[in-house]
């Protein structure tokens, strides 16, 4: 409706200009604000004249709050035609409900943008936490400071504020602005002297300014506050805060988050502090693991390596909430859908199975999204396998664990959605990711699921899942054709990799300029390139994606022409888990038809990920080459989604070329060895691919 609202201060509303509302006399403003503390629930008429008449009310009131939520409604919406209802103050059953989105009211406002500082890196979550403290012009509905329905939201709100006023000061802090804070946190202290956390947040804000001196002394004045305010007693953060400056070593001006010492002291202390074989410790060694995965080579394999074992801990201890917690705290962004470790993949999806059924349908909902999430991410390709997967030969078949796998993704997303947790519902989107790809040409519906997901991360600071969000979008819109939006995407990356310390992500954008000069300079040019990815690939700690990568580059300028491999191609390339599919059309290149055509016979159907369309082509490029026309046929039924593709471009790592290319080839080789063909070669040297006297494979 274009309307704010102001709790933060006096009550006020303000029209989409910024021009203040005529609210009326303060019972009116009253009623807004009454309202406006029901977080859009409905408040009855009769609670609405309890409030407002503390005492006996008049026998007039009802008409009285009627009358008042009638101007008020003349005020808010003064361009409403009359006798047509309010869509901002609504009547709803027996009372009134204000319908403003959060972001129309300061003090929600002030909420989300504290969460947002809160989970920010210290130099963007000290801007969030000026913009959140921006957002008061004074105490809390400060012109009803004694009204009974408003003390509940304003000792609520208040509490917020000195807690956001001291995490800004520990952010300075974070950010070696020590001096800086000395002066708010003074400020903040004489107002209210009573906050313990406050006082310590001084004495380290000045010890780091150099004056260790005054830091003691603040401590001291610190424990007359509180003992005035509390009386006397232990005040545990002072006495660790006095023992650490006096037993301090190092510079005392020396900025915070810059000596590997706080990491030591911390760890150390916590060490002494939590029982060994504690919840806490399992808790802890997820949060670790999480983190660790996105440091980088090193990191991502050290949390490959421990993942396994930590859930398989956590499932020892019997309690079914505990171990779902530690299996749904890995909520790493997933990008490249070949399992670094499928065995293990495999067996976290089990393991999250199992907790999930535990838990039942009537479990924690934001626990059960988590387990589904974590299925669904780990059920990439066919990972999660519990039975061979159909034969590219043969009709499709419905495969029990891929549609697990899909009905996951679709139950984690709806619980996210309905729970309004946006990194759960960026877990749950990941999730969904990797289930997208069913069937061939799903680039189209991928990049409208990799927007959604950026847009959420954008606006809720999780700049993991934004990398996530815009690496979805670049592989989409390189497989659409659409290289200069995939551009932008990849500038974006990488600027968003150097500011948040994600390392990964750049292999990946180095993989998409490869495949962009192949595209648009030609393979010559393109060549460089790849060799140079392939080195860093080889180094980046993602197996998953490091096997086999240079058996595709090998097959780019194969599959962009119309003939088969030369015979020195691939000498010495690991296929990896790619050689399935091109096992066919090695075969058909070295002469042995009849072995292509076995191989062509018993290769399952490609996995359902980023490069099923390439796979779909290698194949129809082995069975043109011998005449095997039920792989034609299921590829050329597969491939027909993806015509408007490249061919494998979706996976932003390799492009085949125009799927229409491989489309036209397909039908030719099925307009000529159709059953009413005649007799055919043995598929060497260009002849036809049927020989003489041979069938068309079943």
């Amino acid at each position: 409706m274009g309307v704010e609202f102001g709790l933060l201060g006096p009550v006020g509303a303000w029209d989409a200009e910024g021009a203040a509302l005529p609210l009326g006399a303060p019972r009116h403003r009253e009623v807004l604000g009454r309202l406006l503390i029901a977080r859009g629930r409905v408040v009855p008429v009769g609670r609405l004249v309890a409030d407002l008449w503390e005492g006996p009310a008049p026998a007039g009131a009802v008409g009285a709050v009627r009358t008042f939520v009638a101007a008020l409604r003349r005020a808010l919406e003064p361009g409403r035609v009359p006798r047509q209802p309010s869509r901002l103050l609504v009547t709803d059953g027996p009372g009134y409900a204000l319908r403003a989105p959060r972001e129309a009211v300061d003090a929600w406002r002030f909420e989300d943008t504290a969460a947002r500082a809160g989970r920010a890196a210290p130099h963007a979550a000290l801007a969030l936490w000026d913009e959140a403290l921006a957002r008061w012009r004074g105490p809390v509905l400060a012109d009803f400071p004694h009204a009974a329905w408003a003390a509940a939201e304003q000792v609520r709100l208040e509490a917020l504020r000195l807690d956001a006023v001291e995490r800004r000061a520990d952010t300075l802090l974070a950010t070696g602005a020590a001096r800086d804070a000395v002066a708010d946190l003074r400020a903040h202290l004489a107002a209210h002297p009573g906050r313990e956390e406050g006082w310590v947040l001084l004495a380290t804000a000045l010890e780091r300014s150099g004056r260790r001196g005054e830091a003691l002394d603040t401590l001291r004045r610190a424990r007359r506050a509180l003992a005035g305010a509390y009386g006397p007693g232990a005040r545990p953060a002072l006495a660790r805060s006095e023992a650490r400056i006096l037993g301090a070593t190092g510079s005392a001006t020396e900025p915070a988050g810059t000596a590997d010492s706080v990491w030591e002291r911390t760890a150390a202390a916590w060490d002494r502090s939590v029982p060994a074989r504690s919840r806490a410790r399992l808790h802890a060694t997820a949060g670790l693991l999480r983190d660790l995965a996105v440091t980088g080579a090193d990191g991502l394999r050290e949390a490959r390596t421990h993942r396994r074992d930590l859930v398989a801990a956590a499932e020892t201890t019997g309690d079914t909430e505990l171990a779902a917690r530690i299996i749904g705290s890995y909520d790493v962004p997933a990008l490249w859908t070949r399992a670094d470790d499928p065995e293990g993949a495999g067996e976290l999806v089990r393991a999250a199975a199992r907790a999930a059924a535990r838990l039942g349908p009537q479990g924690p909902p934001a626990l059960r999204a988590r387990l589904l999430s974590v299925v669904a991410v780990e059920s990439r390709g066919d990972a999660a396998a519990d039975a061979p997967p159909s034969r590219a030969a043969g009709a499709p078949a419905a495969e029990g664990w891929r549609l697990r796998a899909e009905r996951a993704a679709e139950e984690a997303v709806r619980l996210a959605r309905r729970l309004g947790d946006p990194a759960l519902l960026a877990f749950a989107l990941n999730g969904a990711f990797m289930q997208s790809f069913a069937t061939c040409g799903s680039a189209a519906r991928r990049d409208v699921l990799g927007a959604g997901l950026t847009r959420l991360a954008v606006e809720h600071q999780l700049p993991g899942h934004e990398v996530l969000g815009r690496l979805i979008r670049l592989q989409a819109l390189a497989g659409l054709g659409d290289l200069t939006a995939a551009d932008a995407q990849a500038e974006e990356i990488d600027r968003l990799a150097q500011r948040n310390e994600r390392p990964l992500a750049a292999v990946f954008t180095a993989w998409y300029r490869a495949l962009r000069t192949c595209e648009t300079d030609g393979w010559p040019a393109a060549r460089p390139r790849y060799a140079r990815v392939l080195q860093e690939t080889a180094v980046c700690g993602m197996p998953g994606l490091g096997r086999g990568a240079a058996a595709l580059v090998a097959l780019v300028p194969v599959m962009r022409g119309d003939g088969l491999p030369g015979p020195d191609d691939f000498a010495g390339l690991d296929a990896g888990p790619y050689r399935p599919w091109l096992e066919p059309l090695l075969l058909a290149a070295s002469g042995a038809g009849e072995q292509a055509r076995r191989a062509l016979t018993a290769v399952a159907r490609p996995p359902h990920d980023h490069l099923q369309e390439a796979l779909w082509c290698v194949l129809a490029r082995a069975a043109a080459a011998v005449g095997h026309v039920p792989v034609l046929r299921r590829a050329r039924d597969e491939l027909a989604a993806a015509g408007a593709e490249s061919a494998g471009a979706g996976s932003g790592l390799v492009s085949f070329g125009p799927l229409t290319h491989h489309l036209l080839a397909v039908d030719a080789a099925l307009g000529v060895h159709a059953p009413c063909a005649g007799p055919a070669g043995d598929g060497a040297g260009g002849r036809s691919p049927l020989a003489a006297g041979e069938t068309e494979q079943d």
